[in-house]
């Protein structure tokens, strides 16, 4: 298991058994020095169990991150109730970080396996933001990946002046 999926595994055992948070531990690897977004993704049984992330860095860096995303992922995923100490040892976890989106001009520069995708509508407290992370199960194609977005930030299915966003990830399980 690599070193960031590690801490995202006991940020979230840590906190589910004892109610407390853990510091960013003192000797990073580099990929925890950087600052990035970072999604914090758990599957029960091949199924998503929680996920959630930042579009980009809120925090001093990755580590920081995964802690803080991984404690939302387990228990505050509005899909899903919390995670019980019972499901700990079921659980499969991913962390993503997330290179710097970019505006895209034309929908024939994304591509759902290595592209994720941000669509946005309208400006500043009332923009309407929905991500979806590249290279998912069942998703295909280019509009299904903007399908979901848009659902997922609220947007019409049929609304096309939107802005649309496009990152990689760097995946770890």
């Amino acid at each position: 298991m690599h070193p960031l999926v590690i801490l995202a595994k006991n940020a979230i055992e840590e906190y589910i058994k004892s109610g407390k948070k853990i510091a960013v531990p003192d000797n990073l690897i580099p990929e925890m020095k950087e600052q990035a977004g970072v999604f914090v993704s758990l599957k029960k049984h091949g199924q998503l169990r929680g996920c959630i992330g930042t579009f980009s860095p809120v925090t001093k860096n990755v580590a920081q991150e995964i802690i803080d995303n991984a404690l939302s992922s387990s228990t505050k995923d509005p899909r899903f109730d919390p995670v019980r100490t019972d499901e700990l040892s079921t659980l499969e976890y991913s962390v993503d970080v997330l290179t710097p989106p970019e505006e895209v001009n034309d929908i024939s520069e994304l591509d759902p396996k290595n592209y994720g995708v941000i669509v946005a509508e309208g400006q500043g407290y009332n923009q309407k933001r929905g991500l979806l992370l590249p290279d998912l199960e069942g998703v295909d194609t280019v509009s299904e990946q903007l399908r979901i977005a848009k659902m997922k930030a609220g947007i019409s299915p049929l609304k096309s002046d939107i802005t649309i966003y496009k990152f990689k990830v760097k995946r770890y399980r």
